[in-house]
């Protein structure tokens, strides 16, 4: 009985307490993340239809995935941008929801119309032009959400009385938490979608499998009307309250200082908006003059921008503090910025191992499912550890879980199949291996929303999100270009063939072992070794 009474308390404080903690006024920015966990419903349609369509190398599509990243450089300029004008930000998510509808409907029409579309431009193109608009509407919808996680988080309660400070901060975390999982939730949705759609793939022909993915794309287009009911549902629930407020008898100043302003206004401070204009002209003339090492000139004048911006806000921390959130900042941006395979794998696991649409599409889904449980089961442990320890576990974890896919490539599946009768095979390892990583790749983020919404100035909210957003994202294109980098001097190829079937470029996975190594040695060393020179300087961090 003791026992069962020790299962019963921690699944009330692990499940039921978070149950306990919902509030209606987190539903709107709640829409916006599971709006952008949904569209990620492309992701797998976007990896056949260049596999099956288009004649990308897999070095091209790292370096098409660095363009893709640059746009969430930008949200620190847009978060700025939010903190002023705190009560017009809904306009900004219309626009992010229309850039989203866009990409989803230019590949909609590759997909139906490719002889009106290729009259236009090459298919290339689309496919090029759908990426980056796909992310320059997300960023603006995300850097929306953040703020609306703010604004969700009331300040006082129906009769007018403040909410105290410890209740507050325990519902703010609460918000940034439900907000992962809504996000994350998309992503499951999406799973069970694609693995719907995918049924019986195989047995299609070329024609028929184009229909499913433009159908796929079809259903995208409803996404960004979810993102948008946020808005709607928000302003419902504004007007509701300020009705019960009026009819409790609470003045008209008393019901605004309740709602509309915040503590302190936003002062516009220009140089986020000159950083963004800087990074914008970088990006045009070094882009579209097809300057060499374009990519290369543009990441590091934006990482210059960004870390110029920062010292915006360190101006208005505490000098410790400030040592802590660059020493924090720069953990977080190596741990991120280590390079990933590339496309390369999957194309291995397609053509060599058998992986399927559908299977993928399950991957997918045990991934997302297992990483919504793993985040509550795990949320003490984030609570009671340092960013710093939580991303040395992480590193040493990401190490010992990348071998089975070196496993895979090296050949195990078959010597373990051999010894149980065909069980353990590349499936059942790839599930596993899925199973047990899942959780992993969202325990660093709770921990760092947390710390910012201990540390952030009352009205740089939104800000102070965009900031180490745009930093940590910019993590995400170094990494692409690492990828990039690895993918040149690996070469990595799978079988491409022309319209009356001959062969133009020969598949070759014969350097896919060696880079699956170095990428792991890689991952797991680099951002031990920051930590350790982190956490020996001034720039030492406990938070």
């Amino acid at each position: 009985m003791q026992v069962l009474g020790k299962i019963a308390t921690w699944f009330d404080d692990i499940f039921i307490d978070l149950i306990r903690q919902l509030r209606w006024s987190y539903v709107p920015p709640l829409m916006v993340y599971f709006a952008y966990g949904l569209a990620t419903i492309s992701g797998i349609t976007g990896t056949f239809f260049v596999k099956e369509y288009l004649d990308l190398s897999a070095a091209y599509l790292a370096g098409l995935g660095f363009w893709a990243g640059i746009p969430w450089a930008l949200k620190m300029p847009l978060g700025h941008l939010v903190d002023i004008l705190w009560r017009h930000k809904a306009w900004l998510l219309w626009l992010g929801a229309a850039l989203t509808a866009l990409s989803f409907f230019i590949m909609y029409l590759v997909l139906t119309a490719p002889e009106m579309m290729s009259a236009i431009a090459p298919l290339k193109s689309w496919f090029i032009a759908s990426t980056i608009i796909a992310p320059s509407g997300l960023v603006l919808q995300d850097a929306v959400a953040d703020a609306m996680s703010v604004e969700a988080v009331p300040r006082t309660d129906d009769t007018g009385t403040p909410i105290d400070h410890d209740t507050s901060r325990m519902m703010h975390t609460t918000m940034q938490t439900l907000g992962r999982f809504a996000l994350i939730f998309g992503t499951v949705v999406v799973a069970v979608v694609n693995i719907t759609m995918f049924a019986g793939i195989e047995a299609l022909d070329q024609a028929q499998k184009s229909t499913v993915y433009a159908n796929i794309y079809l259903i995208g287009l409803v996404i960004p009307l979810i993102s948008v009911s946020g808005i709607l549902i928000a302003a419902g629930q504004r007007r509701s309250r300020r009705k019960r407020m009026q009819l409790q008898g609470l003045s008209a100043q008393a019901i605004t200082a309740a709602l509309d302003t915040p503590d302190e206004p936003t002062t516009p401070n220009p140089w986020y908006f000159i950083g963004g204009a800087g990074f914008v002209a970088i990006t045009l003339i070094v882009g579209l003059g097809q300057v060499p090492y374009g990519q290369e000139i543009i990441f590091l004048g934006s990482l210059i921008i960004v870390s110029l911006l920062m010292r915006q806000l360190l101006t208005v921390l505490p000098v410790a503090q400030a040592r802590a959130l660059v020493g924090t900042a720069l953990i977080l941006f190596v741990f991120r910025a280590t390079p990933r395979p590339g496309d390369g794998q999957t194309w291995f696991s397609i053509d060599i191992l058998g992986f399927d649409q559908q299977f993928l599409s399950l991957l997918s889904f045990i991934t997302s499912a297992l990483t919504l449980v793993g985040l509550v089961i795990l949320r003490p442990l984030m609570a009671s550890r340092s960013v710093t320890a939580i991303v040395a576990i992480l590193t040493v974890a990401a190490g010992i879980l990348s071998l089975p896919n070196i496993g895979l490539y090296y050949g195990i599946q078959n010597w373990t199949a051999a010894l149980t009768g065909g069980v353990v095979d590349a499936r059942f390892i790839a599930i596993l291996d899925t199973a047990v990583e899942s959780p992993l790749g969202q325990v660093a983020v709770i921990p760092m929303l947390a710390w910012i919404a201990r540390n952030a100035p009352a009205n740089l909210k939104a800000t102070f999100f965009a900031v180490m957003a745009s930093f940590t994202n910019l993590a995400l294109s170094a990494s692409a270009l690492l990828t990039k980098y690895l993918n040149e001097i690996f070469i990595v190829t799978r079988e491409v063939t022309d319209n009356t079937g001959a062969v133009t470029t020969a598949a070759d996975y014969s350097q896919l072992g060696i880079l699956l190594i170095v990428v792991t040695l890689i991952t797991v060393g680099a951002p031990l070794l920051t930590i350790a020179l982190i956490q020996n300087s001034r720039l030492r961090t406990g938070d």
